[in-house]
């Protein structure tokens, strides 16, 4: 199955209260890993890139990738710009395919977001594509975009006005969630996911997902968060298992590069599979 929109997924899985794993690949490896993740589990599944990921490869070289590893993909998969403040990064991912965006302006005061998100929605359909909308920073530094800081948190009016003037089809609260592994455990404002999908009748994107409790996770995705967010979980798989492998072709002196390659898809591949049955979409292709 070819990409396929991220409306059509999303729209699928907040009916059904499921939710469906967006999860930023960073190279050809972690792509096959996570997409043969999902075909196992019968799944849906969305690819998210980063700004800094797309700026490292190219935005053609690594559609271009993306385009041949997903061809013959069995499940749905849609392709993802993540956490973008830079405009013309977003026309360009636009023009090369991408079939989704998250224009990430909760830096500008809250009508300037708005004025320039809607002109990103109006520019996103023209090539069909959907928006993820956000007003209030996810706390923590993600591929060099974001702060530590504490979000300064807009009221529920404020936010469903923004969801509604925009046309947004998904939006990312800030809960108390955060970029990156939680030093403590995270207390969540999972009242506010319920507000906003009962305001607005649209989907919800969790940020922040690596470190959350799987209680913690069931509980939003039954509230309306369709789109879960998996970066930092990605990140260590991909480094951990390199590191392991690593560490013992040293102790031996055999350096295969292959059999590293195995190794890491094979830790990708469990942590896709983890999340992608931990938030209730295995089975759910179409």
């Amino acid at each position: 199955m070819p990409v396929v929109p991220l409306k059509e997924i999303l729209d699928r899985a907040f009916a059904e209260r499921y939710g469906v794993a967006a999860i930023n690949i960073v190279d050809d490896l972690s792509i096959e890993a996570v997409v043969a993740a999902a075909v196992e589990e019968n799944a849906p599944v969305i690819l998210q890139t980063s700004v800094k990921t797309v700026k490292q490869y190219g935005s053609t070289p690594l559609y271009d990738i993306v385009r041949t590893l997903v061809a013959d993909a069995p499940v749905p998969v849609a392709l993802h710009l993540d956490h973008c403040p830079d405009r013309a990064v977003i026309s360009d991912c636009l023009a090369r395919g991408w079939n989704s965006v998250l224009f990430d302006a909760h830096e500008l005061d809250v009508a300037e977001n708005l004025r320039q998100t809607t002109e990103v929605v109006a520019e996103a359909r023209r090539t069909g594509a959907h928006v993820e909308g956000e007003i209030e920073g996810i706390q923590g530094v993600e591929d060099g975009i974001g702060s530590d800081d504490a979000p300064t948190i807009q009221s529920l009016e404020v936010a469903v006005d923004f969801i509604q003037r925009t046309g947004v089809d998904c939006f990312a609260p800030a809960i108390g969630n955060a970029h990156g592994q939680y030093k403590a455990a995270p207390v969540l404002d999972h009242e506010r996911v319920t507000a906003l999908v009962e305001a607005t009748g649209i989907p919800m994107a969790l940020h922040g997902g690596t470190g959350l409790s799987d209680d913690q996770f069931r509980d939003l995705v039954a509230r309306g968060c369709a789109k879960v967010n998996i970066s930092t979980a990605l990140k260590e798989a991909y480094m951990k298992s390199a590191l392991e492998f690593l560490e013992g072709a040293r102790e031996k002196n055999k350096w295969d590069p292959p059999s590293l390659f195995k190794h890491q898809r094979g830790a990708v591949m469990e942590m896709a599979r983890h999340h992608i049955q931990l938030f209730g979409s295995s089975g759910r292709a179409w």
